[in-house]
């Protein structure tokens, strides 16, 4: 699906300027002074404006990624097994009872 191309106006419309960065700071408590509004507000007008250019990249059949990599990632069967040896693996634990771990209490 192709975008259109934003207008003149569209793209004056994304220019941000110190009144609106400093305003935008005063709303959200920021502490931003004078000297890095204009900075930001510079900083800002490129994002903006790459969003722009972004947006007229024809995507016609590309269908989207759900991993840059492109990998899949073969999984085993999610099958049962009762190879586990209980005995062997409570020999290492500091408590056990009843074939129950024991572990310190935490809530009184």
């Amino acid at each position: 699906m192709s975008q259109s191309t934003p207008t003149d106006q569209q793209i004056a419309d994304s220019t941000v300027n110190r009144q609106e960065i400093l305003e935008v700071a005063r709303l959200a408590r920021l502490g931003v002074d004078e000297s890095t509004a204009d900075s930001y507000a510079n900083d800002i007008t490129k994002v903006l404006n790459l969003m722009h250019t972004l947006g007229n990249v024809d995507t016609t059949g590309i269908t989207p990624l759900s991993n840059i990599h492109e990998v899949h990632q073969d999984m085993r069967p999610d099958a049962a097994r009762h190879d586990i040896d209980r005995a062997r693996n409570q020999s290492v634990a500091p408590a056990v009872e009843d074939g129950l771990y024991l572990v310190p209490q935490v809530i009184d």
